[in-house]
């Protein structure tokens, strides 16, 4: 499967995979911007992308990211439908103590190309019942 990317911006860097099992390609901010303590801040990529029908994009955290500097994508995932056309934004939040500087050309956020599965929605009076039924939020217990 091929993705089309245009390049936005002459910063802006080519998503890619850092090895070649990996499920994310790895997107880069274009400009440094600092994170406050407590607030997010959309960080440009510099890039567009135009993806196969019956996709998508989840734009997701890096592990790295939020394990060192507590910093994640705040919609995560982050959705990019297949007709979307304009340029690609990280919602960065900062959930340390310590204003966070991201850097031209640092690795943001990771993106994940996957199937979309389009459904049918049928209204009904009653679900079918389960094992489970209404069961949630900690229903199975803690061990």
């Amino acid at each position: 499967m091929k993705i089309k990317i245009i390049k936005l911006n002459e910063a802006a860097q080519v998503p890619c995979y850092s090895h070649t099992d990996d499920a994310g390609l790895d997107l880069f901010a274009i400009q440094a911007q600092q994170i406050s303590p407590g607030a997010s801040v959309l960080i440009p990529t510099g890039i567009a992308i135009e993806l196969p029908q019956g996709t998508e994009a989840q734009v997701r955290p890096r592990s790295g990211l939020a394990l060192k500097h507590s910093i994640t994508v705040l919609n995560s995932p982050g959705t990019i439908d297949a007709g979307y056309r304009g340029e690609i934004g990280v919602i960065l939040i900062n959930h340390s103590q310590e204003v966070f500087q991201v850097v031209e050309g640092m690795k943001i956020a990771q993106m994940v190309i996957a199937p979309i599965l389009r459904v049918e929605i049928e209204e009904v009076s009653e679900l079918s019942s389960t094992q489970r039924g209404e069961g949630g939020f900690g229903s199975t217990g803690y061990s």
